[in-house]
């Protein structure tokens, strides 16, 4: 079975996007850098990062420094993270919100690169699918007003307290 690795566009910022996802995942490794030949036409390439290779806990990546001339990500190809805990999930939220990083609808939130992350409870799937039709119908209302996610305020609608 071929092994599929999403690749990410970054401009000349490649190594200090690979730094930044490497931290702030668990179990996560730059795993190998490819550069740009010394002899390039365009010496402001020469010697950056063309390719990191990466794994964000255990999941392949690969960024490529295309330029800063490239295409630019959009919310048709974004990234979702299923966190545990409300603390899990402001740490991620509040990481890629950070430093130019910009708040969404739903539980979306753009990084500084440009690229869109879901950070959605573990337990989300029960509040929005859950056999009673009217909790989820609730908890669906309560997350359609919200931009971070609040673990207490979907469960709370879907109980209907």
């Amino acid at each position: 079975m071929p092994r599929i690795t999403p690749t990410l566009w970054f401009g000349r910022d490649i190594e200090a996007a690979a730094d930044f996802y490497v931290a702030l995942f668990p179990s996560s490794r730059i795993t190998d850098v490819s550069r740009y030949p010394d002899d390039l036409p365009d010496a402001t390439m020469a010697g950056r990062a063309l390719v990191v290779d990466l794994e964000l806990d255990g999941q392949p990546y690969r960024l490529l420094n295309g330029g800063d001339d490239g295409p630019k990500p959009t919310e048709a190809l974004s990234l979702s993270i299923s966190v545990g805990s409300q603390d899990e999930l402001d740490h991620y939220w509040d990481a890629f919100a950070a430093d130019g990083g910009e708040e969404g609808r739903c539980g979306w939130v753009t990084d500084r690169w440009g690229f869109s992350w879901q950070v959605v409870p573990s337990v989300m799937d029960r509040y929005l699918g859950g056999p009673d039709a009217a909790g989820a119908s609730r908890a669906m209302a309560a997350m359609m007003g919200m931009n971070r996610l609040v673990i207490a305020e979907l469960k709370a609608a879907y109980d209907g307290d």
